[in-house]
């Protein structure tokens, strides 16, 4: 009996961790592909606003190339958002709305504590405001990451991911 009961949790602890994510019921931003190991729409996972919220908010503030002085940014890391979808590969291939494509190395989001910024000084980034998900790194707490490499894997208005 004790046995069947280590092999029902093993079971059930394996399923929380691999397979099937909870669908959106919101309109999509965002859609990731490619080498993931937990979907929730053929193949792919998807997410809109709350299911993103749900794995959690982080903030920083940084300086940036975009914005006049200091500014704070609130999103998912980027990490745990990988880990939550079972990404195995090595890059991520990031497309925005306008179709502009940039390569991210995986390890830039642990490394870094890269985050996928949802709003910008308390407000939900919009459209026109590079929103409404922007790729950003936290560019004062590092030096090497002011520099054009970096800025250029800080995607805005993403609406897929591609894990390579």
């Amino acid at each position: 009996m004790r046995l069947i009961v280590m092999l029902l949790t093993l079971v059930v602890s394996t399923q929380l961790w691999a397979g099937e994510l909870s669908k959106p019921t919101g309109k999509v931003l965002l859609t990731l592909s490619g080498k993931i190991e937990n979907t929730n729409e053929d193949g792919k996972a998807v997410f809109d606003i709350a299911s993103l919220e749900k794995l959690g908010m982080v903030s920083f503030q940084t300086t940036s190339p975009w914005y006049n002085g200091r500014t704070t940014f609130t999103g998912i890391p980027l990490q745990k958002l990988m880990d939550y979808v079972g990404a195995k590969g090595t890059v991520v291939k990031v497309t925005a709305l306008n179709d502009y494509t940039t390569v991210v190395p995986l390890d830039d989001f642990k490394k870094y504590n890269v985050i996928l910024a949802l709003k910008i000084n308390g407000e939900y980034m919009r459209i026109r405001d590079k929103g409404p998900l922007f790729i950003v790194y936290p560019y004062d707490s590092i030096p090497e990451l002011n520099n054009q490499i970096f800025y250029s894997r800080s995607a805005w208005q993403i609406s897929s991911m591609n894990i390579e």
